[in-house]
């Protein structure tokens, strides 16, 4: 059997280890157009901040090394079309044009940035962070800035405002919307990082897109309307990806309202072509709709799942939650679930309880505020959870995770046993706190 897979990315790489893994006699073929593989672009911000020393020290892998696993990684060249009838997948490499034939094809073609329609996006000076070869030119860009503005505040976006300002630079946050984090904090627990932000000296603009970038053929400034104009260095277009569909489209694979559709075996309209990763539309665990999921770790278990299908064991995605969390200086925050907009939007009539605890027993030193935000259904079902710390975030919002997943109530939950020591925790744990307090909102 011959697997293609098209992208080098999480969702590519990791299911030509997976089948490598399950099956020793399967051809195994990955295109992909960048020079490196098996990286996490999530470690680009704090190779930027210097926290990570070295762009090489999160490549885990190389070509040769997967050559070992017979495995053959054809870099740098790009796939020029998908013939599903033929089942043919043609690219170019070194001016040279090659077509290759499969039996299983593989569309793991990630997304593109998206780049707001605005005058001066094509100035010097201004990036996208995408792979390796964005974050070495950002670093290079760096050692001859004073000034930089970072648009677009999810998690890459505040990752790298902090990255810069570690560097020295001055450094404006910006988000067109009122809040950072949309998609997984509610407005006031986003106030708590904006506050944390302002205080490690990154200015935060909300609600004002910039309409526009100015300089003689290197930005120099940016416009906020039509009045707001702000020194500029460089400018950092953090403004999330959109789902890269060309081939998608070339095979005849059907699409949903964001990226590709695929069942819960990773498998497309087309027969024999497979997709993952953020090119993939995912199902909602709690509404059971469909969903984007542009998660490293999502690709990750879809890759798991693929593999299994083309192995021909049993196999089955479950559907996603979108669970996160980040860290910025000393602040970690981190969220699962619905939050209370999105649950409104989609007529959830969501029950809400804020509360504020200890990391640690009280008395234990360096015990640090623990701020935590738990949403039920009208029911008492938990649907989202959103945790800001300095510490112990990850593993109370996996905990949140399951307790969601496995369809738990608040009361469920409170009810539950916690292990305790004072150095980790509280004799009552921050989670229970939350969750009984929110059970006194129902009757």
């Amino acid at each position: 059997m011959k697997v293609v897979i098209v992208g080098g990315g999480a969702g590519g790489i990791s299911t030509a280890s997976n089948i490598r893994k399950l099956d020793e006699s399967i051809e195994i073929t990955v295109i992909t157009r960048d020079n490196k593989v098996a990286y996490s672009p999530c470690a680009i911000p704090y190779v930027l901040s210097g926290k990570i020393e070295s762009f090489d020290d999160i490549v885990m892998r190389t070509p040769e090394d997967y050559k070992n696993k017979n495995i053959d990684v054809i870099i740098e060249a790009e796939v020029t079309a998908v013939d599903s009838d033929k089942k043919t997948v043609t690219y170019q490499k070194d001016d040279e044009e090659i077509v290759l034939d499969y039996d299983k094809l593989v569309l793991a073609t990630g997304g593109n940035p998206f780049i707001p329609p605005m005058r001066g996006v094509d100035l010097d000076g201004v990036f996208r962070i995408r792979n390796i070869d964005d974050g070495i030119k950002v670093q290079e860009a760096i050692k001859d800035a004073k000034s930089a503005i970072v648009t677009g505040a999810g998690l890459i976006g505040i990752e790298i405002a902090f990255a810069l300002k570690q560097k020295g630079l001055n450094v404006i946050l910006s988000e067109m919307l009122p809040q950072i984090v949309p998609r997984s904090l509610d407005k006031d627990m986003s106030d708590i990082l904006v506050e944390y932000l302002e205080m490690e000296g990154i200015q935060v603009v909300l609600g004002k897109p910039i309409t526009k970038l100015i300089g003689d053929g290197k930005v120099e400034k940016a416009c906020f309307g039509d009045e707001e104009i702000y020194d500029a260095d460089m400018v950092i277009m953090a403004t999330g990806v959109r789902a890269e569909l060309d081939l998608a489209k070339m095979a005849g694979c059907e699409l949903g309202r964001w990226a590709i559709l695929v069942n819960d075996r990773m498998e497309t309209s087309v027969e024999d072509v497979y997709a993952v990763g953020d090119c993939v539309e995912s199902k909602d665990l709690i509404l059971g709709s469909n969903t984007i999921s542009q998660l490293g770790t999502t690709a990750v278990r879809e890759s798991k799942t693929l593999a299994r299908t083309i192995c021909g064991k049993k196999s089955k995605f479950n559907p996603v939650l979108n669970s996160m969390v980040s860290k910025v200086g000393k602040l970690e925050f981190g969220a699962v679930g619905y939050t209370t907009s999105f649950a409104q939007q989609n007529r959830i009539r969501p029950v809400v309880q804020k509360v504020q605890a200890l990391t640690r027993a009280r008395y234990y030193p360096n015990a640090k505020p623990m701020d935590i935000k738990v949403i039920c259904d009208g029911n008492g079902t938990i649907i989202g959870c959103q945790i800001i710390a300095e510490e112990r975030v990850a593993e109370r919002i996996d905990t949140m995770t399951l307790a969601i997943t496995e369809g738990l109530t608040c009361f469920d939950l409170s009810n539950m046993e916690f292990a305790y020591a004072p150095p980790v925790s509280m004799v009552t744990d921050p989670l229970i706190l939350a969750v009984e307090e929110v059970s006194k909102k129902f009757s």
